[in-house]
């Protein structure tokens, strides 16, 4: 009888176990789709960004920092060898120059009625919200794994299977200035 009731603990262990690793497996995938999703969008972009340096090189002749500075950051995110972290980096600072590019239109009346700036502007911005809610959805991705990972039990399954913590995207610190506003 004692012998039964042993079996069936050790099952029982045994069970809760392969749950636990299951679970853990399911999230850390979860963390690398949802890296994935932003992984596309930034490929979107990076796509993108050649039209409209075509398009906008003509009429913007005196802005050559600003144009040499989005081929720079672009060819940042294409190399396939950089971190997360130096991809999100170069994002950052890509997003920081295509705003102030799209600023800069405002100076050059043509460019703003270009039907084609306007419409890569639109995809632009288009890919850019993806961008936000890619990332979005990776952080409440990663946040899950990493509450799984350091909760009991599992974080026993977590440590004996070297499941590592993952990092959260942050914010930029220029978008998390306020934003000034004048009418």
């Amino acid at each position: 009888m004692g012998f039964i009731i042993g079996g069936i603990i050790v099952l029982l262990l045994i069970i809760f176990w392969i749950a636990n690793y299951n679970s853990l497996v399911k999230l850390r995938n979860w963390v690398e789709q949802s890296w994935a999703q932003i992984d596309n969008q930034l490929k979107r972009r990076y796509d993108l960004i050649p039209n409209l340096m075509e398009t906008v090189k003509g009429y913007m002749k005196h802005e050559e920092q600003t144009l040499a500075k989005i081929v720079s950051l672009r060819n940042q995110m294409g190399d396939t060898s950089a971190t997360r972290e130096e991809q999100m980096e170069a994002n950052n600072q890509l997003s920081s120059s295509l705003r102030q590019l799209f600023a800069l239109r405002e100076d050059y009346p043509d460019l703003k009625a270009n039907e084609n700036f306007k419409m890569l502007q639109e995809e632009l911005t288009g890919t850019e919200n993806k961008i936000a809610y890619a990332r979005q959805l990776y952080n409440k991705t990663v946040s899950e794994y990493n509450t799984k990972i350091e909760s009991f039990p599992s974080n026993l399954v977590a440590s004996l299977h070297q499941f590592a913590k993952t990092d959260v995207l942050s914010t930029p610190p220029e978008e998390r200035k306020n934003v000034k506003v004048q009418f």
